[in-house]
């Protein structure tokens, strides 16, 4: 059944009233007000209606009057006609054209009529047409994406909510409460939500989003919202975007001309946009049919445009409009104050193309391996399996997707579950793998992670270097090279091997996390708070990255920055990790109850993971000062000791779990044990400021005296924050101490 927007029908009987306007619907609302399909009584014709709060802050008065006289000047059809400007007690309103049609969105969504290529490409140089008419009346939208962008009957592109436009003003600035009211961050350029106002620029930024969303049918950063999404476009570069294989190298290049970063790379006018469109378009014919297109237009005036123009549209009409016959009612402001997130595709599949393409194993891998590089966020690690799943039922012998699917349960066993299940199947499948074939770097990169989740780090190490020899410069390969050097202590080489990985690999978090852990266990926390940093400005929703931050900030004194860090992080992908962080900086400041409700959330799933041994730990020793909760604390040591030992015999050469398994074994009890277990940690880690910290809080523990002050010494002397002791509520007694005292005034000596 049709429904024709524009019919004169007579109106429904006791409806609600607003000056000679009934109002027949609700069509919208947002942060500025509601949008409603109205009745014009006097002119006998449906419109619609926006209505503008009374306190709106972003929207005085004057500024609404000025700007819909501005929109109301626009002569273009692609603008919806403003009819008035109403007041009354409850604020101002908007009439304006009611228009009929469908939304890009539900175009998109219309999965028995796929877009193609060319057709959205005509759309395009239609909207940069009409932008630029507005953009030369001095108005920029500031919030174009694919619900505020339409397609009438005729096959025309009509723009709606210009009612939220801004003045072209470059001294203006916008903050942060602005955007998430006035514009939906996935379309927003970088520096607009670094606070400068919406320009013409910004426009054709929201234009390039939208082209690379219909086109690849996801949206950049697709799986991100709120502060994780905007911190990721103020970050990234669209270079860094992943395209698909099958679309056209010319609008790969015209969406990153679009959407550069930097606004001095971005293309300028939307003159500029509509011609690389047309030449895109062009070309795609010449390579379909091997011959120039018939009336290809010359020159850059309007005169080529309207031609172009009249010709897409023809086309468009014909070939894709004649089958949808249902039309929908839609206000020219529909999407009045969307807001922050407001809508986002909901289809991941390709919308290009009216058939299904092939399974495709190449583009399989390498889609798989792509997230797999992102392995900390669970919904990559997920995808990655999917992928080498599906390349496993069609191929069971596959040697890369079985040496994938290991990487994955490795990158499980290490992410946030610890069950040793994963690492048992992960060693399994890099066995397979390199029985497959042996000659494939990726078997070998496999094998080496299972290696060195099993403590074996020497023989990971020679793993790597095999992936190497046979695929130099390998991802996985070099990550694991730099994990096996800086496990070894060989802090040197690890430094160095990542200065040369971050030099090839530029864009990839990891390697700046991986510098960072080399600082930190040297010791050289300023160095490391810059790695870490970096890390975030790469990929702002990567838990890890703000957790080893807040350490490294921990261990400089600056425990409330920390604490913000902390919270940053916690927000945008809370998990066991950030808790764990929350409760350590908690316990250090005493607050023993909120430590402990910190370090439950980190063993409790979903959050959680009950399979950490040094979450149990942590909860044990906050446990511990918190009155009547002492066999609680017992029961915490003794889960972290059990899952502590199978750790402990795969590698009973580790100094970092020798030396934890001695302090929780004399916190419950075993003092034999544990200090045999720390003198043969100290021994095999002696510039460790860890590992001595841990001794001499033992000894403390034992009432040893002597030996605790000589471990806390060389602690302190191997770079262990004096601030960090003197928090430690287990080493009051110690801290009084004469000879400690002298040690902090005359500094640490073993």
């Amino acid at each position: 059944m049709e429904n024709h927007a524009a019919e004169v029908t007579s109106p429904p009987q006791d409806v609600p009233q607003f000056k000679h306007y009934q109002i027949l619907a609700r069509l919208g609302a947002g942060g500025h007000g509601e949008v409603y399909e109205g009745w014009d009584s006097r002119l006998r014709r449906k419109v619609a209606i926006k209505r503008h709060r009374a306190l709106d802050p972003l929207r005085d008065p004057a500024s609404l009057v000025k700007e819909a006289r501005m929109t109301a000047s626009l002569h273009h059809p692609a603008f919806a006609q403003i009819y008035s400007i109403e007041q009354d007690d409850e604020g101002w309103a908007i009439v304006m054209e009611l228009i009929a049609g469908q939304t890009w969105r539900q175009l998109a969504q219309d999965k028995e009529h796929p877009l193609d290529l060319t057709t959205l490409l005509g759309w395009m140089v239609q909207l940069a047409e009409a932008m630029e008419a507005a953009h030369e009346s001095g108005l920029v939208h500031g919030d174009l994406k694919p619900s505020n962008l339409m397609l009438d009957p005729a096959g025309k592109v009509r723009i709606l909510d210009l009612g939220l436009a801004f003045h072209d003003d470059a001294q203006a600035t916008t903050s942060v409460m602005q955007l998430e009211q006035q514009g939906t961050i996935a379309y927003m350029a970088p520096e607009v939500l670094l606070g400068a106002q919406p320009g013409r620029q910004s426009d054709i930024y929201a234009m390039g989003v939208i082209l690379f969303e219909l086109a690849t049918g996801a949206r950049p950063f697709g799986t991100m919202s709120g502060l994780a999404l905007a911190a990721a476009q103020m970050q990234s570069s669209s270079a860094d975007w992943t395209f698909p294989d099958t679309l056209p190298d010319e609008v790969v290049q015209l969406i990153r001309a679009m959407t550069a970063r930097r606004i001095d790379h971005r293309l300028s006018a939307m003159r500029q946009v509509g011609q690389r469109i047309i030449t895109c378009i062009h070309q795609l014919e010449l390579n379909s049919t091997g011959t120039a297109v018939t009336g290809r237009t010359q020159g850059s005036g309007n005169n080529s445009w309207a031609k172009f123009r009249d010709k897409i549209s023809v086309r468009q009409r014909m070939a894709h409009l004649l089958p949808r016959r249902r039309r929908i009612i839609a206000a020219a402001v529909l999407a009045i104050g969307a807001g922050v997130g407001g809508w986002q595709l909901m289809t991941k599949t390709p919308l290009l193309g009216t058939t299904v393409p092939t399974f495709s194993k190449a583009q399989a891998i390498s889609r798989a391996l792509t997230a797999l590089q992102q392995y900390e966020q669970p919904e990559q690690l997920e995808a990655a399996a999917r992928d080498f799943s599906a390349i496993l039922e069609a191929d069971p012998e596959n040697a890369a997707a079985v040496a994938g699917m290991s990487m994955v349960h490795s990158f499980r066993y290490a992410n946030d579950t610890q069950d040793e299940t994963w690492l048992q199947r992960a060693a399994a499948s890099a066995q397979q793998a390199l029985k497959l074939d042996s000659q494939l770097a990726l078997s070998h990169a496999a094998q080496c992670w299972v290696l060195a989740k099993q403590g074996q780090q020497e023989e990971s190490l020679a793993e790597c270097e095999r992936a190497l020899a046979l695929e130099p410069g390998h991802f996985f390969g070099t990550f694991g090279k730099s994990q096996a050097l800086t496990r070894l202590r060989r802090y040197d080489e690890a430094r160095q091997w990542i200065e040369q990985a971050i030099k090839r690999n530029p864009g990839q978090r990891i390697f700046a996390d991986s510098l960072g852990a080399v600082f930190f266990e040297q010791g050289n926390y300023a160095e490391a708070e810059r790695a870490f940093r970096h890390s975030i400005q790469l990929q702002p929703d990567s838990a890890f990255a703000y957790a080893s931050l807040n350490a490294a900030l921990l261990r400089l004194n600056r425990s409330d920055e920390g604490l913000r860090v902390l919270q940053q992080g916690l927000q945008i992908r809370p998990n066991g990790v950030l808790y764990t962080s929350l409760g350590n900086a908690l316990f250090a400041r005493g607050d023993y109850v909120g430590a402990a409700d910190a370090f439950e959330r980190a063993v409790t799933p979903p959050t959680g993971n009950p399979n950490s041994y040094l979450r149990w730990a942590n909860l044990g020793d906050t446990l511990l000062w918190i009155p009547g909760r002492a066999s609680q604390a017992r029961e915490a040591y003794q889960k972290a000791l059990k899952l502590l030992e199978p750790r402990l015999q795969r590698t009973p050469k580790d100094a970092t779990l020798m030396s934890r398994m001695g302090l929780y074994s004399i916190r419950a009890g075993d003092a034999e044990r544990g200090v045999g277990l720390l003198e043969k940690a100290t021994s095999a880690a002696p510039t460790s400021p860890d590992i001595h910290f841990r001794a001499g809080l033992a000894y403390e523990l034992l009432k040893k005296r002597e030996p605790a002050l000589a471990a806390l010494a060389q602690a302190k002397k191997n770079g262990y924050p004096a601030s960090a002791i003197e928090s430690e509520p287990d080493l009051v007694e110690l801290r009084r101490d004469p000879r400690y005292l002298s040690q902090s005034t005359n500094g640490a000596q073993p």
